[in-house]
């Protein structure tokens, strides 16, 4: 049997990146993977509708499986559209009825996170600080103490410097989880979308209160502030674009 008849038995029995790989081989063996037949084959496994067509939807049935056999998960964000030099958050923490803290911070400072925690944090919290994920943190200074019997809420809103306008990031939010084993007190409230993106929701803004612990369980003493979008925003960019898309009045 000739080779290519032996090829053409062969590549219908084939897997897709098994026979984009054969592609790969030789210019005869890509010059008989290239025919739409074996593509056809693979796409009937998968979507057998498709193939009840006279031909396909796109150019080629190659093209088709290429396209949408595998989700795409990594795609390359547009640069966004915001600057964090053009933002200012306003953060507010009250510990029952009274304020504690109450901090205009600029974009870029909340941005770059470009400070040395104290001497003395644990090492669980130091790995988190110093991990990959993308995170705003700022230190909390003065200090300040809170009593673990004491209500915390806190409230989040962000302007933008570039139109004058403000959204909400967080609405008096609860810090109703604290994390002993990583010294974290942890809020969060649900962003609220421009009517411009009906189909997203569910996204969560966390703030975190970095604390330290001096042997007094009833008492917390916090230095530093975190605020993260880890449900879906891992990088500067993506948190640039999901802040973009927020409610803005």
């Amino acid at each position: 049997m000739a080779c290519e008849e032996i090829l053409k038995a062969v590549f219908p029995l084939l897997e897709g990146e098994d026979l984009a790989t054969c592609m790969l081989v030789c210019k005869q063996w890509q010059e008989i993977a290239q025919d739409d037949y074996f593509w056809k084959c693979l796409c009937a496994k998968r979507w057998p509708s498709i193939c009840k067509r006279p031909s396909p939807p796109t150019v080629t049935y190659h093209k088709l499986f290429k396209t949408f056999y595998k989700r795409q998960h990594n795609r390359t964000l547009l640069p966004p559209r915001l600057s964090f030099k053009d933002l200012e958050f306003y953060i507010d923490i009250w510990s029952e009825q009274n304020l504690i803290f109450s901090d205009v911070v600029p974009g870029l400072v909340l941005q770059k996170g470009s400070w040395i925690p104290p001497p003395g944090i644990s090492d669980v919290l130091r790995s988190h600080l110093e991990g990959p994920e993308y995170k705003m943190t700022l230190p909390v200074e003065p200090r300040f103490k809170i009593p673990f019997s004491q209500t915390v809420s806190v409230s989040v809103l962000v302007g933008r410097k570039d139109s004058n306008k403000v959204a909400c990031v967080i609405n008096k939010s609860i810090f109703d989880y604290i994390d002993r084993s990583a010294y974290r007190a942890l809020a969060f409230d649900y962003l609220d979308f421009s009517p411009a993106h009906p189909f997203v929701s569910g996204i969560r803004a966390w703030i975190s209160l970095l604390f330290m612990d001096h042997g007094n369980e009833g008492i917390i003493d916090v230095f530093g502030i975190e605020v993260d979008f880890c449900d879906v925003a891992d990088s500067e960019e993506q948190v640039l674009w999901l802040l973009d898309m927020l409610d803005w009045k």
